[in-house]
């Protein structure tokens, strides 16, 4: 028999609490995916599908760059809400980092949709390096 007090009823107990936020995650993770692919100029799950790296390279990278603070978020938070919140946040600024680099990039969907590799490496290492940050400046 589990006894209260064990480590092993401990972690029995927490599974419906790690399938929440875990769920919870992905469909942020999904919605994050759906609304970023609405938002750039470029096709990318049709890019990809006709071997288009730098579309895969991109589109990795922010999502990546979403993934590092949302994993921060579910570490942190003290609730489901709260992990929306930041999740939320960890959202905007991978669209901001995506509109930094369309800034500096403008013809940056068709670089992408060419393959050109620089386009997607600079896009993939800005997502990436906004959510370090983003994740870093997260605070409980």
């Amino acid at each position: 028999m589990i006894q209260a007090g064990s480590g092993l009823f401990s972690s029995i107990i927490g599974i419906p609490w790690f399938l929440l936020y875990f769920a919870v995650g992905a469909a942020l993770v999904a919605l994050f995916v759906l609304v970023y692919t609405r938002v750039t100029g470029h096709d990318e799950f049709a890019l990809i599908r006709e071997g288009n790296w730098t579309a895969a390279l991109a589109l990795s990278g922010s999502v990546i760059g979403f993934v590092i603070p949302l994993a921060k978020a579910i570490q942190q938070a003290s609730s489901i809400p709260d992990m929306l919140i930041w999740g939320c946040a960890a959202f905007l600024v991978q669209l901001a980092a995506y509109g930094a680099v369309r800034m500096l990039i403008p013809d940056l969907s068709a670089r992408i949709a060419s393959n050109t590799a620089a386009a997607g490496t600079m896009l993939a290492s800005i997502s990436i390096a906004s959510g370090l940050i983003n994740a870093a400046s997260m605070s409980l």
